[in-house]
């Protein structure tokens, strides 16, 4: 995943992107279901059909993700632990106490929600034999035609109004599980320092030593035109940029920033 921020320096105004690399398959699934929900919410502010079609295939999309861990369990978890972390920074004197309690605000709004999901998220879904066919079919390439799912199409010449409230009706179950991955998140990317670094001849390593860190955040400045190739572990940390237009392997000095963020 990557983020796309600007950059000031001087009278120069750069756009940098921001490469992220997760080094835990709990941060891997946050991320992907962050992309997810993003896009879903994103296509069903729109009102022709095939939009709403994207959207409703994100939401499907965010299921199966969301079906392969634990999720709720462990945004709990984490959620109570970043609460009880920031809870023992109120008599610091160094924090401001009113974003400090914003914070902790929107952690404990968050916990109760997450706390109230019962069932499954796609229970909306199921309720609906017509998007059980759909999903099932979303897969094969041009699977959702008129001529296989007549219903679907239906759907899909019905008002924006009309689809968009079916959306939001069956994206609802699952906003909480965003806004606590969210939460997360943003703690986990505000956790690492950036440190200017350079490539010598595109490649770059480090050892870690066992360094704890979930996330890896590379920043590169969008008209250069490479992209970093990123392999790590506990011990060891490999970029490699590669020349975007054609992924031949870099030759020269690469200028970019470094973060390792941690919870």
């Amino acid at each position: 995943m990557s983020e796309l921020q600007d950059s000031h320096s001087g009278k120069q105004h750069n756009r940098v992107i921001y490469y992220e690399y997760p080094l835990n398959e709990r941060i891997r699934t946050l991320l992907r279901l962050e992309g997810l929900f993003q896009k879903a919410l994103y296509f069903v502010a729109l009102d022709q059909p095939l939009p709403h079609q994207t959207a409703l295939f994100s939401i499907f999309d965010i299921i199966d993700v969301s079906a392969r861990a634990d999720l709720k369990s462990d945004l709990l978890q984490e959620l109570e632990r970043q609460r009880q972390s920031l809870e023992l920074l109120r008599h610091n004197s160094g924090i401001d106490p009113v974003k400090l309690a914003a914070v902790l605000d929107e952690i404990n709004l968050c916990l109760k929600s997450v706390h109230g999901l019962a069932g499954r998220l796609d229970q909306a879904i199921k309720e609906h034999e017509w998007l059980t066919s759909v999903k099932q079919r979303a897969n094969i390439p041009g699977g959702v035609s008129g001529f296989d799912l007549p219903v679907f199409y239906h759907w899909l010449h019905s008002q924006s109004d009309r689809r968009r409230d079916d959306l939001n009706a069956w994206l609802a179950p699952m906003l909480p599980i965003y806004r606590g991955l969210s939460i997360v998140l943003k703690l986990l990317r505000e956790s690492g320092q950036s440190q200017p670094t350079i490539a010598p001849k595109g490649s770059y390593q480090q050892m870690l030593g066992g360094r704890n860190a979930q996330l890896i955040k590379i920043g590169l400045e969008q008209s250069i035109p490479y992209v970093p190739e990123t392999s790590a572990n506990k011990y060891a940390l490999n970029i490699r940029f590669l020349y975007a237009a054609g992924a031949r392997p870099c030759t020269e000095d690469i200028e970019f920033s470094l973060s390792f963020c941690n919870l």
